[in-house]
């Protein structure tokens, strides 16, 4: 507002000067609308005879119409004159429409709660937040009670049924105690279905109600005053909490917000008597609250799940290991804001921490290592797995071999022969001296093994008869030792 005499003077300097509206606004130091309006200002304008119009001849029925329908758009009305010979644009349309249409303004009472009552209860947008390189969108679950105006704001990553339920235990918990009734706006996940009063309740919300004793309460439909309280609670929180404070962990963000709440919010005067604060007001409805049942309800989101070859499973965009010994079968995952669980059964066989980030693989080592070791056996249990876990120059030998042409299948079977001929040990050393002469051929390995056995002077190694089948049926004749006393009997003649 300014005042008179500076309506005055604007006027003046417009009318009388001839000054441009820019001008005005320069020398007096106001914004050009401030100027606009003093000259626009119906105290000084003198009644004057409205000037015809295209619409002229059908303002009778543009007022007989929006007299019926006082919501009627004005497109749909330029449609309805348009049919009746109307030959001008919807632009008219807007402003006549705009000018007498009625306005009619509900007129409210104002809600006396009592103390333990009722809370309300909302969701809060604050946009969308990145982590990692996943982009997420920051909310807020407000509660605030009617009588009180104390409150529980807790920031979550979505808007899921898992955190409006967790939000709530964790408010009444920080409450000590549950309001009798809990108003909401018809979300999906509170209201499922309605027709007229008659209201078909989310099964876990009613779950929830019957854990903490409360009555849900929604609003009808299109009446956000009903929950005027956490509307206007959530606007104080963007302003006062949220408006330029820097965003770091979804934890931190809470225990800033906590922080918050009980210095500034629960600190500022009480709206039904501005000599208490809402704190005081709180500590008298806290007695008045329904008590807490003994144990706290199982939020946590679930879902079953199933690795069918890698030992990791997939959720939220994110992939958490598992035990190998789990791969393939059926799995139940539970999720809370800062955990990650996979049970089988009844048995947890994992337990991460959540990421909310995207594409990434948390590990636990022992997973890991787990493969790794079975994997070790499933080589092990191989002809090949035995040779190159006895043998720790195969690799090599075999990689020079290849790149000369030897035929490495082949190569590979009959040094399991030499190894169990020789030895490991035996074997490894040819093989070494095999790689330091550059021969890495089967016959290079056999000769450096023959020769290591003659210069120990070692007995030959045992026959193998089963790489041998034709020595299985070989009969060495006895012969009859008499005929050696017959000969040395002649000596004796």
């Amino acid at each position: 507002m300014i005042s008179p005499e500076l309506k005055t003077q604007i006027r003046r300097l417009f009318f009388s000067e001839h000054w441009k509206i820019g001008t005005i606004a320069a020398q007096l130091d106001v914004h050009p609308d401030t100027v606009r309006a003093a000259i626009a200002s119906e105290q000084f304008n003198r009644a004057r005879t409205p000037r015809a119009t295209l619409t002229t001849p059908y303002m009778d029925f543009i007022q007989e119409t929006l007299r019926q329908y006082p919501r009627l758009r004005a497109t749909r009305l330029f449609e309805m004159l348009r049919a009746r010979g109307y030959p001008g644009s919807v632009v008219q349309v807007r402003r006549v429409a705009r000018a007498v249409r009625p306005v009619t303004r509900e007129a409210f009472l104002r809600l006396n709660m009592l103390p333990g009552e009722q809370a309300q209860v909302d969701w809060a947008d604050f946009g969308p937040v990145q982590i990692g390189r996943a982009q997420r969108r920051l909310s807020a679950l407000v509660m605030t009670l009617s009588y009180s105006r104390a409150l529980w704001v807790e920031f979550f990553f979505d808007q899921t049924l898992e955190n409006l339920l967790l939000g709530h235990a964790q408010g009444f918990e920080a409450w000590g105690g549950v309001p009798r009734r809990l108003a909401y706006d018809n979300m999906r996940s509170v209201v499922l279905d309605r027709l007229g009063d008659a209201i078909r309740f989310h099964p876990r919300l009613l779950e929830l109600a019957g854990h903490y004793h409360f009555a849900p309460q929604p609003c009808r439909p299109r009446r956000a005053n009903e929950k005027g309280r956490v509307e206007r609670a959530i606007s104080y929180i963007r302003v006062s909490f949220f408006a330029a404070r820097p965003f770091t962990t979804l934890a931190d963000f809470n225990q800033q917000a906590l922080a918050w709440r009980d210095q500034v919010a629960h600190a500022r005067r009480w709206p039904q008597d501005d000599r208490r604060t809402v704190a005081e007001a709180f500590a008298e409805e806290q007695g008045r609250l329904l008590p807490r049942p003994a144990h706290r309800l199982d939020t946590d989101h679930r879902q079953p799940v199933l690795a069918r070859k890698t030992i990791y499973v997939r959720f939220d965009r994110n992939d958490y290991s598992i035990p190998p010994s789990a791969v393939g079968r059926p799995l139940t995952l539970t999720a809370s804001p800062d955990r990650v669980r996979i049970l089988d059964g009844a048995t947890e066989i994992a337990r991460h921490r959540r990421s909310y980030d995207r594409h990434q693989q948390i590990s636990d080592p022992a997973h890991i290592e787990a493969l790794a070791q079975e994997k070790k056996k499933a080589v092990a249990a191989t002809a090949a797995g035995r040779l190159e876990q006895a043998v720790p120059h195969l690799g090599d030998f075999l990689e020079v071999a290849f790149q000369r042409g030897e035929p490495t299948g082949r190569l590979t079977q009959q040094l399991l022969r030499l190894l169990q001929e020789y030895g490991a040990a035996e074997l490894a050393a040819a093989l070494a001296e095999a790689l330091e002469r550059q021969t890495p051929r089967l016959s290079s390995v056999t000769v450096i093994l023959e020769r290591r056995r003659r210069s120990r002077r070692g007995p030959l190694p045992p026959v193998d008869r089963s790489r041998h089948p034709h020595l299985a049926d070989l009969a060495v004749p006895t012969t009859s030792l008499e005929v050696y006393d017959e000969l040395s009997e002649d000596d004796k003649c």
